[in-house]
């Protein structure tokens, strides 16, 4: 779409041209099915294991520690539902600022006896109450935390050191959502106290519909999606191989050049923040988005001030050719404000904006942003 500005990459990135140009080769020659055991099988079967060994390479873990999905979501729902279904977890502590795909599959399997879910308090800025979760653990429940690595929504950032190793120390799993922060920051496994993590490749500029599991060789599951042996027997079905191939292609990229893409992003965010803050009275920051410092590089959630038309506010965004999101792009066609702003009692009465940045864009499509954000926003003196 010509002379439109994409800021809405906390919901997608672009594929990168070279991650294409990997794939394409597996969707016209190398097309043979890997379970195979012939010449076109066993090529493709090649393929799949060089992407395992090359993914685990990258984030210091074993190739027997990476399964291949289709997604975060699905990742998510393989760790929480197996871990209730062994009987070995008696309550997930998680928070109300959680993915839905974390959320809603947890909230599902208290529905259903099989764990006690509790909700970790949070302060007005999403900052999760670390003595809280201390004394859910001291119960002596059996139990797995489920705390993202970075926000989708508000962009804070939970120490996973920190909170893997307050789980170590009481014997509990620790399960993280890393689907905003992989790709985007380093991830060492083989010192980072994490039993679970995810990913999904769309988010670090990676093809739709491909994602991995990281399970820490320690730790067992029973599989999700049963019918096949395909990922040493944990998830039935035939792979997604061009899948793979892309997001692995796309995370050696965002490994090759992460310190330049933080900096471009960082620099981004930070140009948007404070042009905002010195040309739009009143505009405040969700969560911890404000604090360039402590808060994911790629997200800026926009608070701006009460007006009878905040609502129509992302419509007019769209018309002007600005692509962004109210909260979470997940669920974006959903009438529902967002849970992790009510979770943080943020102003109903102010529209809320998340821009989230790429490594794609410029800082010229930025002030052009910021030039139709004031078009839109009415001040004191214009309302």
């Amino acid at each position: 779409m010509e002379n439109r500005i994409y800021l809405d990459n906390a919901a997608t990135t672009p594929m990168d041209p070279r991650v294409v140009d990997v794939m394409i080769p597996f969707l016209r020659e190398k097309f043979g099915n890997p379970s195979s055991i012939h010449a076109h099988g066993r090529e493709v079967r090649t393929a799949i294991e060089r992407s395992r060994k090359t993914v685990a390479d990258l984030l210091g873990c074993t190739p027997s520690e990476i399964f291949f999905t289709s997604g975060g979501t699905e990742a998510d729902n393989m760790i929480l539902r197996c871990a209730a279904e062994t009987g070995e977890i008696e309550q997930i502590i998680s928070s109300p600022l959680e993915h839905h795909a974390v959320l809603h599959t947890a909230e599902h399997l208290h529905k259903l006896g099989l764990i006690d879910l509790q909700l970790l308090e949070v302060d007005t800025k999403g900052v999760i109450d670390q003595n809280h979760l201390e004394s859910l653990l001291a119960t002596g429940k059996k139990s797995l935390i489920s705390l993202m690595h970075g926000n989708n929504e508000i962009g804070n950032l939970n120490n996973l050191q920190d909170i893997g190793e307050l789980a170590k120390s009481y014997g509990a799993h620790f399960h993280s959502d890393t689907v905003q922060t992989m790709g985007h920051y380093k991830h060492d496994f083989s010192t980072l106290p994490v039993h679970f993590a995810v990913a999904a490749a769309h988010k670090f500029n990676g093809p739709k519909g491909a994602g991995f599991l990281y399970m820490n060789r320690k730790n067992k599951l029973h599989p999700l999606i049963y019918g096949g042996a395909q990922e040493r027997n944990m998830r039935g079905g035939t792979e997604n191989v061009y899948g793979i191939v892309g997001l692995t292609k796309a995370l050696s990229l965002a490994y090759e050049d992460m310190e330049g893409h933080d900096k471009h992003m960082r620099g981004l965010k930070a140009h948007m923040k404070n042009r905002l803050l010195e040309e739009i009275p009143g505009v405040q920051f969700n969560g911890q988005s404000g604090d360039i410092d402590n808060s994911l590089y790629t997200v800026l959630s926009v608070s701006f001030p009460a007006h009878e038309d905040n609502d129509m506010l992302l419509f007019h965004l769209d018309i002007h050719g600005i692509s962004a999101s109210g909260g979470s792009a997940c669920s974006s066609g959903s009438l529902q404000g967002s849970h992790v702003l009510a979770a943080i009692g943020a102003d109903p009465s102010r529209a809320s904006v998340r821009f989230s940045f790429g490594r794609f864009n410029t800082k010229e499509e930025i002030d052009k942003a910021v030039e139709v954000v004031k078009s839109l926003v009415p001040t004191p003196h214009s309302a």
